[in-house]
């Protein structure tokens, strides 16, 4: 898999008070697309979401059956491990609450995968509680393919390499099983107010 990094440029700003994380600078009304590989583009008409592995029964949703779902607006800052942040961005989507509120499960773990390989772990209870959404629209607009449309996972309060972009199920496990970055070197869990970016921090 190739690497794609394409930076930006501007003046780094401090950002409003108590909101930017340490190491963090406010990127304005930039906003970095970084990437571990090449942009997929996936039709809506082949898009689907499942939630599988440790669960009573597989669910998944077309697309058409994912946009009926009950819709939250989301307005969050959100804090890349490049240490960029963007404060107050405006979202829309269907809250992780909803997509696993009949989900019977033992398991502690989840698996977020993607179209184009990419995978990402987090602790189910991280999922939970108003915490994490599937979102398709990004300031009023349908969600670009750049920044992980169709649909994307957002989960703000941890770096965002943890809201997986081209997102399209969770695979619920009874343990812990590294994703992408992980196996690269990046912390297990990720979060900003304790820099933790790497193994080790």
């Amino acid at each position: 898999m190739s690497f794609i990094t394409r930076g930006f440029t501007g003046r780094r700003r401090s950002g409003p008070p108590g909101r930017l994380p340490p190491g963090q600078h406010d990127v304005g009304s930039d906003f970095p697309v970084l990437s571990a590989g090449p942009v997929p583009y996936t039709k809506t008409d082949d898009w689907d979401f499942a939630v599988q592995g440790q669960v009573d029964e597989v669910r998944r949703w077309t697309w058409e059956e994912f946009r009926q779902l009950p819709r939250t607006p989301i307005t969050v800052d959100i804090h890349c491990v490049t240490s960029w942040s963007k404060f107050d961005t405006e979202w829309e989507g269907v809250s992780l609450d909803t997509l696993l509120e009949d989900v019977e499960t033992t398991a502690e773990y989840v698996l977020a995968y993607c179209d184009g390989g990419y995978t990402t772990n987090l602790p189910l209870e991280d999922l939970l509680d108003n915490q994490a959404w599937v979102v398709d629209t990004y300031d009023g607009e349908p969600l670009a393919d750049e920044h992980g449309g169709p649909a994307r996972l957002l989960v703000p309060h941890l770096y965002l390499w943890k809201s997986a972009k081209w997102v399209r199920g969770l695979v619920l496990n009874l343990v812990d099983e590294p994703g992408f970055w992980e196996t690269f070197g990046y912390h297990n869990y990720g979060d900003p107010w304790k820099e933790q970016r790497y193994a080790g921090d």
